[in-house]
């Protein structure tokens, strides 16, 4: 019997907090789950942008059988809804603010057997860290949990603002809540829950993978520099999925940088206070709101940010800080949680030196293509002329094994057709974006981490089999993996487009091959296992997910 398990029920199990109460799911996925366990107290009231504390303990068996809300947000096409699922609310929900700032909840799911000692998956989800939730069926962990005999934990925390904000007027000399690096601070603290508490429910607190993809990405390479985690071995293994860390000054100019320097979300704090005092009616412009934040003192500016309810302080993001450039919220190099400088740290050797298995989608720039809007280099307008509602609906109503009226030229910006077209074409038009944003980055830490350490691997997913239009506007697109690592293809965003009867065979074989490669790395640290059929070469070398439509086809570039 597992450690912490009772007699009456295999899903009551003892955390340092009190006992939970999960869901006994043999019968149907083989496995057991536990949803919304807290990890530490709401970041609500006077704990807002404050560094996050331990639950407080309770007694009774608490149920952990439904998913806590998702992290307070601006919906966007991922989702959430209404709801708190993918449903088709997310269409009504885009631009509105949904979730909940009480949000600090993780999830479980391990085999539905007795043994112990298990390798833990912690998963952290994208979504620009401005968006995206747990409760995603893409995210289900049950059958990674099932071919991987390993504890899948899959973690929420602070977006937006709410979870990154340098702002003077809320420090107090505290360096971790001065970091402004709350989201960061949020995952280390489910880091630290997962290793005193995850034996009770059959895994390895020493054999800890972090894997994070997109957003999640960013966040899980910056944990082999966070201060708090480069020596504490909080985590063992890392799958950082499509992102990076390099600032500007890492890249060949003409890059995109991952990570922006601190005097940037400096001048987003003060932006936002200040449109927040006007909107009030307390200051009629910047300069007047400035002399008031000067005349009434930093205790009362942090109360007044705190008594501001999530949904004003978000939507004043969207509908005054997007149009002055100062919408992204993203993990701060504050010299003290982060480096100034997380290449550099690597570079020096300043890092947690662990194996490294990262992955990239070959045409990363084909979902992000409303990204080619930043830059007249890249053409300046959105790769799409339809709206995100729109967008939305169109893949919540297609039916991949039916006809459809969609088409390219009805989808993608006129300016970018035809797709085809050299240069200036949505398919060179997104591969320019592929090569200057996401492979810039990801071959920047990748290759200074082989500098460091020879552990390091790295896959291509090149796997296009959608049904038209999909086939060109998804392609082997940024978040396509993820339905094959997690081996999900029923309701979520791109499930519709992906999923058709016609690559069934080769997609679930290919689903197969990148789940056993996780489960290989999460056992021993080193992805190679008997599924590929070939040798999978360490960085700079890159192993090749594809399919045909009846098999994988999995090569060495």
């Amino acid at each position: 019997m597992a450690a912490g398990q009772s007699s009456r029920s295999p899903t009551v199990r003892m955390t340092q907090s009190g006992p939970v109460e999960g869901v006994d799911d043999a019968a149907r996925s083989r496995t057991y789950r536990w949803l919304g366990v807290p990890f530490a107290r709401p970041p609500i009231g006077a704990l807002r942008w404050k560094p996050p504390l331990d639950p407080e303990p309770w007694v009774s068996p608490q149920p952990a059988k439904m998913f806590a809300s998702a992290s307070a947000q601006c919906g966007m096409p991922i989702g959430p809804g209404a709801n708190n699922t993918y449903d088709v609310t997310i269409a009504s929900t885009i631009g509105r603010v949904v979730g909940s700032e009480d949000c600090l909840y993780l999830n479980m799911w391990r085999p539905a057997n007795d043994e112990t000692g298990l390798p833990v998956i912690v998963f952290i989800h994208g979504g620009y860290l401005l968006a995206g939730y747990t409760a995603d069926p893409m995210y289900d962990g049950a059958n990674l949990a099932r071919e991987a005999n390993a504890v899948v934990v899959t973690v929420n925390y602070r977006l937006g603002v709410l979870g990154w904000l340098n702002l003077p007027q809320l420090k107090t000399g505290d360096p971790d809540s001065d970091s402004g690096n709350f989201g960061m601070l949020d995952i280390i603290q489910a880091l630290r829950w997962v290793h005193r508490n995850i034996a009770e429910f059959g895994g390895d607190a020493g054999n800890v993978t972090v894997m994070g993809q997109s957003a999640g990405a960013v966040a899980a390479w910056l944990l082999l520099v966070a201060r708090a985690t480069r020596n504490a071995r909080l985590f063992h293994r890392l799958v950082p999925i499509s992102g990076g860390m390099s600032l500007a000054t890492n890249l060949p100019s003409g890059s995109i940088p991952i990570l922006l320097p601190a005097t940037y979300f400096a001048a987003q704090g003060k932006a936002l206070l200040q449109a927040l005092l006007i909107a009030d009616g307390k200051a009629a412009d910047a300069a007047s709101a400035d002399a008031y934040i000067q005349a009434q003192g930093n205790a009362y500016v942090a109360d007044y940010l705190r008594s501001k309810p999530a949904d004003e302080i978000l939507s004043t993001v969207v509908t005054k800080l997007t149009s002055m450039g100062l919408a992204v919220s993203w993990p701060i190099p504050d010299g003290h949680v982060l480096p100034l400088d997380p290449i550099a740290s690597i570079v020096a050797g300043d890092y947690a030196s662990v194996p490294v298995l990262a992955g990239s989608t070959r045409e990363e720039g084909k979902i992000l293509s409303q990204l080619l809007a930043l830059s007249p280099a890249l053409g300046g307008v959105p790769g799409l002329r339809i709206g995100d509602a729109e967008r939305f609906m169109n893949y919540y109503n297609f039916d991949p094994d039916g006809p459809t009226s969609l088409t390219v030229e009805a989808i993608v910006n006129p300016q970018y057709l035809p797709v085809d077209a050299p240069d200036t074409g949505f398919n060179a038009r997104t591969a320019l974006l592929t090569k200057v944003f996401l492979t810039a980055n990801s071959e920047n830490v990748l290759n200074a981490l082989k500098t460091r350490q020879p552990d390091v691997w790295h896959y291509r997913f090149d796997w296009a089999r959608e049904a038209p239009p999909y086939d060109v506007i998804i392609g082997a697109g940024h978040l396509v993996d993820m339905l094959f690592v997690f081996g999900n293809f029923g309701p979520s965003l791109l499930s519709k487009p992906i999923a058709s009867s016609a690559n069934r065979k080769g997609r679930l074989a290919l689903s197969k091959a990148m789940m056993a490669s996780v489960a290989a790395f999460a056992r021993a640290g080193d992805p190679n296992n008997d599924s590929l059929g070939i040798a999978w070469p360490t960085w700079p070398r890159s192993l090749v997910f594809d399919a045909s439509l009846d098999d994988k086809a999995i090569s060495v570039i």
